[in-house]
């Protein structure tokens, strides 16, 4: 049997969390959802269980997703090759019909864990509704297939499904002028997607613990950013790898409206709850350069 000091801390969380349910009620939150956490079952029920309870104490999240992983399983029991262009992949035609078949099926998957936990979600590509209009994207002048640039984001469905009651969940599939399909960087849909909507939170699952100033150094973990400071970081070119598009979606989205930007270890069980009704979040947060972090208001 639990004794009274462990009841008491739980009920110290809850009482924790009480201004952040506060501040952020009936506020949108997109959570960009790759990683580890997608392909570990564990991971994924507690990321699943924890959108639900933002859902269910009233904050208004979106899911948008990824799957490159499972897509490169399924390109090569095809017998076709992988390719990557500057970091992007080549999307042939028969690369994109399997990309979007696969995507879609993860999209379906999430829905009815979510549904599960009682909480209705409706899972779209950006095919839907035309939420997603994208050009072709070159990689450096190059032609790298049925990929996507998001040059329009409609909103009307997923304001509609949101008012409705229900949690969009978004796999990132877009399609021209000319109605064909093509893959679009997760990242760059979240980005696009908490822009257009004005959402008060962007939440970033990664397989890292944020952004540090030395990636050998596990001391030097950055907690919070203002844009000016993430712009200088990224002018330094300290931040390598995956985190150089990541850091420069961020900036981007806080440009256009996004209120915090997070960027958290998915492999931290519950990390979403911890960041959002925390004290002392994970991860690292963009913020605006002219406030500080809301929990130390």
């Amino acid at each position: 049997m639990e004794s009274m000091e462990n009841w008491l801390q739980k009920a110290q969380v809850l009482n924790e969390a009480l201004p952040y349910i506060q501040r952020f009620h009936g506020k949108i939150m997109v959570v960009k959802y790759g990683g580890s956490a997608m392909v570990d079952h564990e991971l994924k029920k507690s990321v699943i269980r924890d959108v639900a309870l933002l859902k269910l104490v009233g904050f208004r999240p979106i899911i948008v997703h990824g799957g490159g992983k499972e897509i490169t399983k399924w390109v090569n029991k095809a017998g076709l090759e992988t390719r990557f262009v500057n970091g992007l992949r080549v999307t042939d035609k028969e690369t994109m019909e399997i990309a979007e078949m696969v995507l879609n099926k993860i999209n379906k998957g999430l829905v009815s864990m979510m549904e599960k936990l009682g909480v209705h979600a409706v899972g779209i590509s950006g095919k839907d509704g035309t939420l997603l209009k994208v050009d072709k994207k070159l990689s450096k002048g190059q032609d790298i297939g049925y990929v996507g640039e998001i040059k329009e984001v409609n909103t009307e469905l997923l304001e509609k499904l949101l008012n409705d009651d229900f949690v969009p969940v978004i796999c990132p599939i877009g399609s021209d002028d000319a109605y064909h399909s093509y893959n679009i960087n997760a990242d760059d849909a979240a980005c696009a997607i908490a822009s257009a909507m004005g959402a008060s939170k962007l939440a970033f699952l990664t397989d890292i613990e944020g952004v540090y100033r030395n990636p050998l150094d596990k001391s030097s973990l950055i907690s919070e950013m203002t844009i000016p400071e993430a712009e200088e970081f990224l002018a330094s070119g300290m931040a390598g790898g995956g985190m150089l598009p990541k850091l420069q979606n961020c900036i981007e989205a806080m440009k256009a409206g996004v209120s915090r930007v997070h960027i958290l270890d998915g492999r931290i069980e519950h990390c979403l709850l911890l960041e959002f009704f925390t004290d002392r979040g994970v991860g690292t947060a963009i913020i605006s350069d002219t406030e500080k972090r809301y929990y130390h208001e």
